[in-house]
């Protein structure tokens, strides 16, 4: 993995009422380390949607926690002084089995809604968004730069070496 990016399985506690979930936890140190969690957005996205490419320069991690639909989490390392730069994390995420994903915000980050049915997302922060200052850079979806060298640690993946495609069918 990349460094910085973690994911924690989320256990529902089902009952005769229903079910309940700890979405996150200040305790889970292996997931925030020294982040405290200031904001939470709900993300509503239709199928197909690619919201992609960005990433922050001061300091927010993004905590993405897919709760229905499906979606593809993904993060490029391009930093040129970067042991791992060239390397891409492609983790997918649903709400039939919950996890919480944490994206450092240094790493170029996007997400694409799998499927045919839409996808909500929580996104917890750890800094408030500056409406007159963003901490948002952004490139187009489609940016031919970003080429891995290695996805999830393999060199091997056939997407290695080639632009980034969010729309390249999963197997063939």
């Amino acid at each position: 993995m990349l460094p910085g990016i973690a994911t924690r399985q989320i256990e529902r506690h089902p009952d005769e009422r229903g079910s309940f979930t700890e979405l996150l936890r200040q305790d889970w140190k292996e997931l925030l380390g020294e982040d405290s969690i200031l904001q939470a957005n709900l993300s509503h996205s239709y199928p197909g949607i690619i919201r992609a490419w960005h990433r922050h320069t001061r300091g927010q991690n993004d905590y993405f926690l897919v709760i229905k639909g499906s979606m593809k989490i993904c993060a490029y390392d391009d930093n040129p002084e970067s042991e791992t730069r060239g390397e891409l994390m492609e983790i997918i995420a649903s709400g039939e089995k919950l996890q919480i994903t944490r994206i450092p915000g240094n790493y170029w980050h996007g997400t694409k809604t799998l499927g045919d049915e839409p996808s909500l997302t929580i996104d917890f922060t750890n800094r408030l968004y500056d409406y007159s200052s963003p901490d948002e850079e952004r490139r187009p979806w489609n940016d031919p730069a970003i080429v891995p060298r290695s996805i999830n640690g393999r060199s091997d993946d056939p997407r290695v070496g080639k632009p980034w495609d969010w729309n390249r069918p999963p197997y063939k």
